[in-house]
């Protein structure tokens, strides 16, 4: 007979436990489409005349030719229905959704209605026979107040004044917040054509305030701000589980409606019911006639059940038997598989040194990628690319960092510096690492999903645009980061690639910190380490440390003054220039702004995309700090502390007083180089990476074999 192991006692007593305590599923809901793949049509409901297309969903009709009036359509998310509130506890969710979308319009003489983002009854189901003006929503008359299976609530971008239902009628277009009717409970007018082209959404719920609450950004960003809010229970107004979606109607107008991204996360999860042991069942009476009857169905249910719990601690025991076995296996060929990397198995390291990220199995981030599928791709970099994954255990949306186990040692080393270095860090301001996997002829990480990707998309790409307030939020929660790496944990963290592809944001455009695939620990009592191979990126590296070899807090400093020179005038650090003629045909932005820093004129440089709308105390305020940070001089730049001590002050007197003009660079002798070597040479990487979790998009600088000239010509077209 086998062994009853320890293993199989427990899972018997788990078994035990189950029969008694049935949780209910998980059921928070949360989603996110960077754009629509053909893969995700399935988590879709289309009504009405509605379409799915890759890369965006049409939420009214689309078809010029048969004509689009009086078209209405729904979208919604079917995988889930949303849990509103919960009926035992009476709690309501929070929630938060973002979305880009277009209002197309190409005949503004034939405009409207508009497009709303609703919660409703779940399934969704589209009205039948509505007005163009009821945006797909209802299909009651405008006096009435939806009940039942039929009620809603809506935030409608609506661009066309109908006097039905008392649309605000001073301009064309509007926004509304509607609570079981199209008769909005509160409104805000927009100048007329307003709702056109390309915009994104926020919207929030908070259950302690029960405030709704909306901000669009119009022309795809570069437009103004608006803002809407009410104050109402959710509760009291839709049932207790809700689709969430889009819809939109036409009425005899010629209007597209697309939805191109959409991201959504609330917070309520059922609270688990404990399921009381069954009552025994009292002996019937005398004469009552069911004594026998009762007596044997009595009977025949305990062996019944017996049999069944004997049933389900036997298979108990074998699944564990050979799960154990199979894990012990598989975690045998994982440990073979990276038996031959040079600097040791990092997975043995992290095993002993942290709690936190745990090892995965290979099979299970195969699953959560759908076979690391084209579609599910966020970025390529040299090292490997980086894909969107989605958990079963624990349910957590994830982007996953796949190393080729074939490639180069420098990747290899990047592998177990990322996995040895951040697994040790905490911060609110560091992208967390969930676990990792070591196994199957591949090197994995396993990061927390940045639903708003990397800081550079949105400063330079086609991202959502970035307000002033957005970008303050982000330039000091990564200096947060930068002190607590300098400063705060019991070694000093040297990152040594601060860059805006680095830098991710979260849902709430929060930034978290990236990419330590090059970082280094460095006692504080030393201050600086030398480096074999000068690392980064041209235009954030400081150039002592890429002349002199050596890391140190002072070379992170300077790539956070050129980050947040970048934040504040939407340059990027080193770019050619139109007039080829002009300084080499480059433009670098610190002499750039360092030049109206020394004329009194700092404000000039901001970006011409803000269009004003900033804090001019603010933006001087960074841009000064920026400078100082990005001084030639290491010795005359700010630690951390002193750096975001500036930038967090109200007080315009606390600015450092820098030179007029920017100060000539002078450098220490060349660092002692391996025999063989003379001087640096900056090799460049030409992968690209949109993900921001380190798959390199810029150089790796390596140490080789060039003459001197080349040194003194490197320092001359970093300062020339």
């Amino acid at each position: 007979m086998a062994e009853i192991t320890p293993a199989a006692t427990y899972a018997v007593l788990l078994v035990l436990c189950a029969c008694c305590y049935l949780p209910p599923p998980t059921a928070s809901l949360f989603f996110n489409y960077p754009t629509f793949s053909s893969q995700d049509q399935k988590d879709f409901s289309i009504e009405g005349d509605a379409s799915f297309s890759v890369g965006r969903i049409d939420v009214s009709a689309n078809k010029f030719a048969g004509g689009i009036g009086n078209s209405a359509g729904r979208v919604s998310y079917n995988a889930q229905p949303m849990l509103l509130w919960d009926k035992v506890t009476g709690e309501v969710a929070s929630f938060t959704t973002r979305f880009s979308f277009a209002i197309v319009i190409p005949d503004i003489n034939n405009k409207g209605k508009g497009m709303a983002f609703f919660l409703a009854g779940y399934p969704s189901v589209l009205p039948y026979d509505s007005y163009g003006f009821d945006l797909g929503l209802t299909n009651q008359s405008t006096n009435a107040t939806a009940s039942g299976d039929s009620r809603f609530v809506a935030v409608e971008f609506d661009t066309f004044n109908d006097t039905q239902v008392s649309d605000p009628d001073a301009t064309y277009d509007h926004l509304g917040i509607d609570v079981n009717s199209v008769r909005s409970v509160v409104t805000k007018s927009l100048p007329s054509f307003s709702l056109m082209g390309n915009m994104t959404a926020l919207i929030e719920y908070d259950n302690v305030s029960s405030l709704l609450s909306l901000t669009l950004w119009l022309d795809d960003g570069r437009g103004p701000k608006h803002s809407l809010n009410s104050k109402f229970d959710l509760k009291s107004a839709l049932p207790e589980q809700v689709a969430v979606g889009f819809s939109a109607g036409t009425s005899s107008s010629v209007e597209l409606h697309q939805l191109t991204s959409w991201y959504f996360n609330s917070s309520l999860e059922p609270k688990a019911v404990t399921v009381a042991p069954p009552v025994a069942v009292a002996p019937p009476s005398p004469g009552s006639g069911s004594g026998s009857h009762s007596s044997g169905v009595i009977a025949g249910a305990s062996a019944g059940a017996t049999l069944f719990l004997v049933l389900v601690i036997v298979t108990a025991v074998v699944l564990i038997r050979r799960r154990g076995s199979g894990k012990k296996k598989r975690e045998v060929e994982e440990d073979d598989m990276g038996s031959d990397d040079e600097d040791g198995d990092p997975a043995v390291e992290i095993e002993m040194g942290s709690t936190g990220p745990r090892r995965f199995p290979y099979q299970e981030l195969v699953d959560a990628t759908r076979n690391f599928a084209a579609e599910e791709k966020l970025g390529q970099g040299g090292f490997g690319a980086v894909y969107r994954g989605n958990l079963k255990e624990p349910r957590l949306a994830v982007a996953i960092k796949r190393f080729s186990k074939d490639s180069s040692m420098q990747g290899k080393r990047e592998y177990t510096s990322e996995i040895n270095v951040i697994s040790k860090l905490r911060h609110r301001n560091l992208v967390q690492l969930v676990g990792w996997c070591h196994g199957s002829n591949e090197l994995l990480l396993v990061y927390e999903l940045m639903p708003n990707r990397s800081l550079d998309i949105h400063l330079h790409g086609k991202g959502t645009f970035l307000t002033w307030p957005m970008r303050m939020k982000i330039v000091t929660g990564l200096g947060s980061a930068l002190l607590y790496l300098h400063e705060e944990w019991e070694q000093c963290v040297v990152h040594r690639d601060i860059k805006p592809s680095n830098v991710m944001l979260d849902e709430s455009f929060g930034a978290k910190l990236g990419d330590f695939g090059l970082a280094r620990f460095i006692d504080h009592a030393v201050g600086t380490q030398t480096m074999t191979a000068v690392s980064g990126t041209p235009g954030y590296v400081d150039p002592q440390s890429m002349i002199t070899g050596r890391a140190s807090a002072e070379s992170d400093v300077y790539s956070f003054g050129v980050l947040l020179l970048e934040v504040a005038c939407g340059r990027r650090p080193v770019s050619l220039l139109h007039d080829p003629a002009e300084k080499n045909g480059l433009f670098r932005l610190v002499e750039w702004v360092w030049d109206r820093y020394g004329r009194g004129a700092l404000l000039d440089g901001a970006d011409e995309r803000l269009n004003g709308d900033y804090d001019g105390a603010e933006v001087e305020r960074v841009m000064v700090a920026g400078l100082w940070c990005a001084h030639p001089d290491p010795s005359a730049r700010p630690s951390m502390r002193a750096a975001m001590a500036v930038l967090q002050s109200k007080d315009a007197n606390q600015l450092p007083v820098l030179p007029a003009s920017m100060p000539v660079p002078t450098y220490g002798p060349l660092v002692s180089l391996p025999s063989g070597l003379s001087s640096f040479s900056v090799t460049q990487s030409t992968s690209t990476s949109t993900s921001g979790y380190g798959t390199h998009t810029s150089t790796s600088s390596d140490v080789s074999t060039i003459g001197s000239k080349d040194s003194s010509s490197l320092l001359k077209h970093q300062y020339s």
